[in-house]
């Protein structure tokens, strides 16, 4: 970061060497560019190179032979530069749509069957490949179902296996359904529920019905397949707080459980001594890590929590409803200011894009994201079809940016 408070100098210094002689030394050429601190050092003459004027008395005698004449203090060289990075090496696309996509998948209940249907659609685009994908809670779920079935099955198996999970998910719309998808917020399962109802107390012997239902849907030991996508699934870390990201060879039916695990309502997940609990606190999703370990330079975020509401709630359901939608954008907004940040500097090359369920379907953040109801979850699947299509057909965009679907502007 520049120094504006730092400008060049020029002192000049007087040496006496006797009473009979006296040198004064140049002044120190003023720096109209380079870094505040090189511009300082210049000043300072510590590194010049120029000869000092001669001294006028006899000239000094030089040294035996035996002894190596000192030579003068030189501009020091530059330091080599830093070997390029994964991210350095991307290069610009000018290509739409694009040939190769990162994901990043945000988690919000039932609002992530808007996903469902962006990913459907860009699943029927032969032309574009999927290199990471990252996600949280919910988008965890879309995440592995994507690439289980991507790995297994091509795209055509990934589309089925989607479609299987939400269809089913409408059907049952029970209470282990809603608890799959993270669809219970800390403070609304209280409310829902009433005070008595705690996580061990709901379920003493950790007789885990979610266990086997994501074992029915996605094999896990395929996630390590050569044909599987990279994959970032989130879960926080309760003793810290921290975010913790597995990637495919740690994936297990227990990182998938804690990713979506509501504290309140389920037990947390143990892994390797740790417990964890639902993805979304520590990043829904994560963005940054995905960013720096993406091959390609096109990431895709789908946020399907609102982040815009209008009315101010006045009752302690829509309270806790939109103190939910703030705490689940607010890690997304945060690493999205840090990639910005990045791009600017180090990775140029980068384009990321939003696709957002809010700007798609009118009052969303009125709604809730434990409704399972069959017509809400079609609406959703429908209006992230259609949001993916209008992304799709886009003018070819040459400039690296931030973009969002043409109903919202660019980030900036």
């Amino acid at each position: 970061m520049a120094l504006s408070g730092l400008r060049p100098m020029s002192k000049k210094t007087d040496v006496t060497h006797d009473r009979l002689t006296q040198r004064s030394a140049a002044d120190a050429p003023a720096q109209a560019s380079g870094t505040a601190a090189s511009r300082l050092l210049s000043a300072t003459n510590i590194w010049s190179s120029a000869p000092e004027p001669p001294i006028a008395e006899a000239p000094v005698p030089k040294p035996p032979p035996a002894r190596e004449e000192i030579a003068q203090p030189t501009q020091p060289a530059p330091r080599p530069a830093p070997a390029p990075t994964k991210a350095d090496k991307r290069s610009a696309s000018t290509d739409w749509p694009p040939r190769k996509l990162s994901l990043a998948l945000q988690g919000g209940g039932t609002f992530a069957a808007f996903t469902w249907g962006v990913l459907e659609r860009l699943l029927e685009e032969p032309g574009i490949e999927f290199d990471t994908i990252s996600g949280a809670s919910a988008g965890a779920i879309n995440a592995l179902l994507l690439a289980c079935g991507l790995a297994e099955g091509g795209r055509e198996g990934a589309r089925a296996r989607l479609d299987r999970f939400w269809v089913r998910l409408m059907h049952e719309a029970s209470f282990r359904s809603l608890m799959l998808v993270g669809g219970f917020s800390p403070a609304g399962s209280s409310v829902a529920f009433g005070p008595t109802l705690r996580s061990g107390q709901f379920d003493p012997f950790d007789l885990d019905p979610l266990r086997r239902a994501l074992s029915r849907d996605i094999n896990f030991a395929a996630l390590q397949a050569k044909a599987c996508p990279k994959l970032l699934i989130a879960a926080t870390r309760i003793r810290d707080g921290h975010q913790q990201v597995f990637s495919n060879d740690a994936i297990t039916a227990d990182v998938a459980l804690a990713s979506t695990c509501p504290p309140l309502v389920h037990c947390a997940i143990e892994i390797e001594g740790e417990a964890h609990w639902d993805g979304g606190y520590g990043g829904n999703p994560p963005l940054v890590r995905l960013v720096q370990e993406s091959r390609t330079s096109d990431v895709l975020v789908v946020q399907v929590t609102p982040s815009r509401d209008s009315y101010v709630p006045i009752t302690l359901a829509a309270i806790d409803r939109r103190l939910d939608q703030i705490a689940a954008n607010a890690t997304l907004n945060a690493e999205i200011a840090a990639v910005e940040w990045a791009r600017a500097g180090s990775v140029p090359a980068l384009r990321l894009f939003r696709i957002a369920a809010e700007d798609e379907i009118e009052g969303l953040a009125q709604r809730s994201a434990t409704d399972l109801g069959r017509g809400f979850i079609r609406l959703l699947h429908r209006n992230g079809r259609a949001a993916a299509e209008r992304w799709l057909r886009q003018e070819t965009r040459s400039e690296p940016s931030v973009q969002r679907t043409p109903a919202e502007p660019a980030l900036v």
